[in-house]
């Protein structure tokens, strides 16, 4: 069982995006005045079979790597910080099928493989995902570009990312009423989680390539006493301290890793579960964030053990969003976003006089614990912009987590994680 954990844990990075292969390839969504063309269900683009491929457990360290790199870079010094790898990672490997030369090059070092080694991956990660009548993890991917007829998008970009990712395809005029639908398409695949991720359009967006999951899960048990649930302090980042509701109860698997404890609390099933790791006494989250590795990681869940364990979680909710394109940059992804040098000819038809490139990548997630179980919602949207080639360039252990803690969300099937946060401040209850 430890190694199952360890696996969990060590790709908590890895997701992002990966979804739209659970869900159907076509979704109905609010047409925009008439002028959204539903490019799957007019059979332009009709999706290939899903790869039947067993997961290559060779890359599961690369990705874990890019996770917690992406966590790392991505966390907020002044509050609580939430990012789902899956999504972003899914966004990424979509509009990284129509990037070519350099840039290309410099996705795929950040990735830690090539891009069809990728999409492989991922598309047998999001077939192999576990779904039960008390728990779920459903995602979805969407293409949505404009109508501009000087826009010449590649039926061949959007039949791969239709095979692979499921991905629904949208050309529709990029207007008001495009953004409603857009986020009206968001909520939906997001169980009303997140309510948009577009707030508006500007000229030079030609293109949005969007993940969006949900994840929904009672506790194997449930808190359903309730002397299990009783008020407890918080110590926050800062000093002060606030006053939680904190559940209580016993667990069966134990972490320690010397810096800090922890513990694995399963969901319905076993098929997902929360991991916590509470740095000891004395060490800051920051600085046990900044000292964890993909290799540290693995070598603290390879040591997780079977042990009695009274566990105290704090019943939270969360919200987070993000632009990443910084966060991206500094991982070493920087062509992408160059409008002189960003080489994404594999998405559309370009002239000399015409460049395309990633002008943003937002980032949202949700996540509410409480005493029946766990519900979050994530969504990564890549802004493309296409815009002429001139100009400047844009640039019987006890764990009770009573201070500052790291969690996750991990898919103990697969054994990929889903979510990784770090809660640092407590509202009182």
């Amino acid at each position: 069982m430890a190694k199952r954990i360890v696996s969990c844990l060590l790709c908590v990075l890895i997701l992002a995006s990966v979804a739209a292969s659970l869900c159907a390839c076509s979704v109905s969504v609010e047409p925009s005045g008439g002028k959204t063309k539903n490019l799957i269900e007019d059979a332009h683009i009709t999706p290939g079979a899903k790869s039947a491929d067993a997961l290559n457990k060779a890359y599961t360290p690369a990705v874990a790597e890019f996770a917690l790199k992406l966590f790392k870079q991505s966390l907020n010094d002044d509050g609580n910080t939430l990012i789902s790898p899956l999504s972003v990672i899914c966004a990424l490997a979509m509009t990284m099928n129509g990037a070519r030369g350099e840039t290309l090059a410099q996705a795929e070092n950040v990735f830690g493989m090539d891009i069809d080694s990728l999409n492989e991956y991922l598309g047998a990660y999001i077939s192999a995902l576990p779904q039960g009548e008390k728990y779920k993890l459903s995602l979805a991917n969407s293409i949505w570009f404009t109508d501009k007829n000087q826009f010449d998008v590649r039926t061949d970009f959007l039949q791969l990312n239709a095979d692979i990712y499921g991905a629904d395809i949208y050309k529709t005029v990029f207007d008001g009423k495009a953004v409603k639908t857009i986020n009206n398409w968001v909520k939906g695949k997001t169980d009303g989680t997140i309510d948009r991720i577009i707030e508006d359009v500007d000229d030079d967006n030609v293109m949005f390539l969007i993940n969006a999951l949900a994840f929904d899960s009672e506790w194997q048990v449930i808190y359903e006493d309730e002397s299990s649930v009783r008020d407890n302090a918080f110590t926050n980042a800062d000093g002060t301290v606030s006053t939680v509701k904190m559940m209580f109860s016993g667990e069966g698997t134990y972490l320690d890793d010397g810096s800090a404890t922890g513990f694995i609390k399963h969901y319905a099933d076993a098929k997902y579960a929360f991991a916590a790791l509470l740095p000891n006494e004395g060490v800051s989250v920051f600085d046990y964030i900044a000292s964890m590795s993909g290799e540290k990681l693995c070598e603290t869940l390879s040591n997780a053990r079977a042990s009695a364990v009274n566990v105290g979680l704090p019943k939270f909710e969360s919200s987070f969003s993000a632009e990443m394109s910084e966060a991206l940059k500094a991982l070493g992804m920087s062509d992408a976003f160059d409008r002189s040098a960003a080489d994404f000819s594999g998405i559309a038809s370009l002239d000399s006089c015409h460049t395309l490139y990633i002008s943003k990548v937002l980032h949202k997630t949700f996540i509410s614990v409480g005493e029946r179980g766990t519900r979050a919602g994530a969504t990564t949207a890549v802004v493309m912009n296409y815009c002429t080639s001139e100009g400047p360039v844009e640039e019987l252990k006890t764990v009770v987590l009573d201070r500052p803690f790291v969690y996750m969300i991990i898919d103990c099937e697969t054994m990929l994680p889903i979510f990784i946060g770090v809660q640092t401040t407590m509202p009182n209850a």
